[in-house]
């Protein structure tokens, strides 16, 4: 079973959701909350698999510094927003679905995040045209041990070449 928190401060809207997400057996609302103290709150309580997650909270905060967070207890989110960010953060959503959406598209990409959490790869007929999937971030550089020379020149030898071949045909 799916265990999910809903972060949404339109209360009509998190019970509509909750009531979504429910209609599949394999999927419980673990809790609601409407701000960014709360959802964390309920996120150390609750411990859920996956949050959906507005980015306009109530009391002015957002849904951005509680991403942070869950990604630091390991928890997936999926942005549920009016506005998309305006570029992908796959280090802080799965992605984001848009609303508007309609009952169908929260049971889709309520599917896809589980695949993606539970590793299945499958491709899916049909995604809902207002859920954008981040692809995952790039595995972060290594970073050469000390005293490591590379054998590419380096930038400054680079631009070195570089110049002294233009003051050559300038001449």
């Amino acid at each position: 079973m799916l265990r999910i928190l809903v972060v949404e401060d339109d209360l009509q809207l998190a019970t509509t959701l909750k009531y979504l997400v429910e209609d599949n057996p394999r999927y419980r609302v673990v809790a609601t909350a409407d701000d960014a103290e709360s959802a964390i709150a309920a996120a150390e309580e609750h411990d859920p698999d996956l949050v959906l997650l507005d980015l306009h909270l109530a009391h002015g905060s957002t849904g951005f510094p509680v991403a942070v967070r869950l990604n630091d207890f390991g928890v997936a989110c999926l942005f549920v927003s009016g506005k998309a960010p305006r570029f992908a953060m796959p280090d802080l959503a799965l992605g984001c679905l848009m609303k508007p959406f309609t009952a169908e598209d929260v049971h889709r990409s309520l599917a896809m995040a589980e695949d993606m959490l539970r590793g299945r790869e499958t491709l899916r007929p049909k995604l809902p045209q207002n859920l954008t999937l981040y692809e995952p971030a790039a595995e972060p550089a290594v970073l050469p041990e000390p005293g490591f020379i590379p054998s590419k020149p380096s930038l400054r030898t680079r631009l070195e070449h570089w110049i002294s071949g233009h003051q050559r045909l300038a001449s």
